[in-house]
């Protein structure tokens, strides 16, 4: 018979005075409750207390054995309270990845919001565009826009996101606007050179299927946020995430081409390895920030 459920029978029948009552508040027969008492008193080989039909009464050693053990319940009900506040509050340091300019702008840069609201977790980032293996390399979770997802990892969608190819009106004005795919030899594409990169092509949706597309150009880098800048200097046409140009596309500084090509498959999304329970501190900042980007005018506020 379990130990602790005998502890709690013998206090509960001591506080009432009665086995019925306990019984009673108990949920179980007084029997059952009399065989639990009779039990632990076998095991302790003391007499506890004196018991009749109409009274209980306690031995001297069941008085002060009641005292122990109701400071023993008592110490049992707040472990298990503070439990039960652990599991609503988020702790311990999460390591995150995230693409070095996403990032900067749309992951680091809440974290200090975050931790107000949650003043027992620390976070590390490691901000590039190197895809990093988040379980050999100890990640908590990874922020990563489109590509193929490893199937021993579980993800989030944070936000619909696009690849689109876009450029300046004047740009446009000068060279023309392309109107198929094979138009874009034709073009100064201005191409990311991170290894496994753009430069094995931009990547398109033709004919229900994935197309990739060689493009050449003058200029090429491993920045983002530089080859933006040139996209809006108007030194050729860019490929883009539809994230990242929001601002320039609502006041006209930059169109889009070829829509009607463009991947539908390329969202935001926080990537974490498959386990049976996800930390709160994960699933916290993830929650927060699909909450932050689901908020009205947030990708053209701070683009």
């Amino acid at each position: 018979m379990n130990k602790f459920r005998q502890i709690e029978a013998f206090v509960s029948a001591a506080e009432k005075g009665s086995l019925s009552r306990a019984a009673l508040e108990e949920g179980v027969t007084p029997a059952i409750l009399g065989r639990r008492i009779d039990a632990l008193e076998k095991r302790l080989g003391v007499k506890l207390m004196h018991r009749s039909t109409r009274r209980l009464a306690l031995t001297e050693s069941g008085a002060a054995f009641l005292e122990r053990c109701k400071k023993l319940l008592e110490d049992m009900e707040q472990a298990e309270k503070s439990v039960s506040e652990e599991r609503s509050r988020a702790t311990g340091h999460l390591i995150v990845s995230a693409p070095a300019s996403f990032g900067r702008k749309h992951v680091a840069a809440h974290a200090p919001d975050f931790l107000k609201a949650n003043p027992d977790v620390r976070i590390s980032f490691n901000l590039s565009d190197q895809v990093v293996d988040l379980v050999r390399e100890g990640y908590d979770m990874s922020i990563r826009i489109g590509g193929t997802i490893d199937p021993s990892l579980v993800a989030v969608r944070l936000f619909p996101n696009h690849r689109v190819v876009c450029g300046t009106p004047a740009y446009l004005e000068k060279h023309g606007v392309p109107q198929t795919l094979k138009d874009l030899a034709r073009h100064n594409c201005l191409t990311f050179n991170l290894q496994g990169g753009q430069q094995r092509g931009w990547y398109f949706r033709e004919n229900n299927k994935t197309v990739t597309i060689r493009t050449t150009g003058n200029l090429d880098c491993n920045d983002g946020e530089l080859l933006h800048r040139w996209c809006l200097e108007g030194l050729g046409l860019a490929w883009r995430s539809t994230w990242e140009i929001q601002s320039q596309l609502a006041s006209g500084e930059l169109v889009t081409v070829l829509d009607k090509f463009a991947l539908s498959n390329y969202d935001i999304m926080a990537i974490y390895p498959q386990q049976s329970f996800l930390p709160l501190k994960t699933r916290f900042f993830i929650d927060y920030l699909r909450t932050l980007y689901a908020q009205p005018g947030y990708w053209t506020q701070s683009a």
